[in-house]
């Protein structure tokens, strides 16, 4: 039977199961959304942010880990504190959305194929994450679990264009944790595709959280989480 044939004979069938919703974010000043399909977090990409972790930035390549696409929180959702842990840690992030893909995309080519960016968290049971870290296991546990990816609405490129300069910042209950400035990305947007889409081949829906700068710590149920980017927007979330 060839590929086309039993896909439509997939097509006339009835799933064993429900399928699963499609994960989806707004997108700002659109009655229109934006569909994920997989998410991609840069790790230790602000020299001060691997410092603070304990690693040499000058020597270290780019590298990458996942979160699930139902793993996203939309704007105005609160927070659930995750179970399992007592050391929830915030890490403020530029999100890149993607609206074209590919293998190996050139650099040059590589902001063609943005479709917009949005204000992101990168929350991360820090003290489950440790723990894989000293046993040598993935970071699944500490990074993908439920809600753990909160994002803002997407902003258009049309609309901003790609920021490269400008403050990303971070505040607990009106408390500065985390600031820096996205020319502080140690590999910057096009770099960032240009290497990913070497080891993947990307596609449209696909979101990357581009990293986190310096100041990183725990957050607590009853606070408040305001992150900012600088040309892209703002996300306020409640931790319950």
């Amino acid at each position: 039977m060839s590929a086309q044939a039993a896909h439509q004979e997939h097509s006339k069938s009835e799933f064993a199961v429900a399928p699963p919703p499609l994960t989806t974010i707004p997108v700002e000043g659109s009655a229109k959304l934006f569909p994920v399909r997989r998410i991609y977090c840069v790790g230790r990409n602000y020299a001060a942010h691997a410092v603070e972790m304990g690693h040499d930035p000058s020597k270290e390549p780019p590298f990458f880990f996942q979160k699930n696409p139902d793993n996203i929180l939309l704007a105005g959702t609160d927070f659930p504190y995750p179970t399992k842990s007592s050391d929830l840690h915030f890490e403020a992030e530029l999100v890149i959305a993607l609206g074209k893909g590919g293998a190996e995309i050139p650099q040059a080519e590589a902001l063609d194929h943005v479709f917009g960016y949005a204000v992101g968290l990168d929350m991360t049971r820090r003290d489950l994450q440790g723990e894989a870290k000293d046993l040598r296991r993935p970071w699944e546990v500490g990074k993908a679990f439920e809600a753990s990816a909160p994002c803002s609405n997407i902003v258009p490129a049309a609309v901003i264009g790609h920021p490269t300069s400008g403050a990303i910042w971070l505040d607990v209950d009106s408390e500065r944790r985390q600031t820096g400035d996205l020319n502080q990305l140690i590999w910057k947007t096009p770099e960032i595709i240009a290497y990913l889409s070497g080891l993947f081949t990307l596609a449209p829906g696909d979101l990357i959280f581009s990293g986190t700068p310096a100041g990183v710590g725990a957050v607590e149920r009853g606070q408040t989480m305001h992150v900012h980017v600088d040309g892209v927007g703002d996300l306020k979330v409640r931790v319950v």
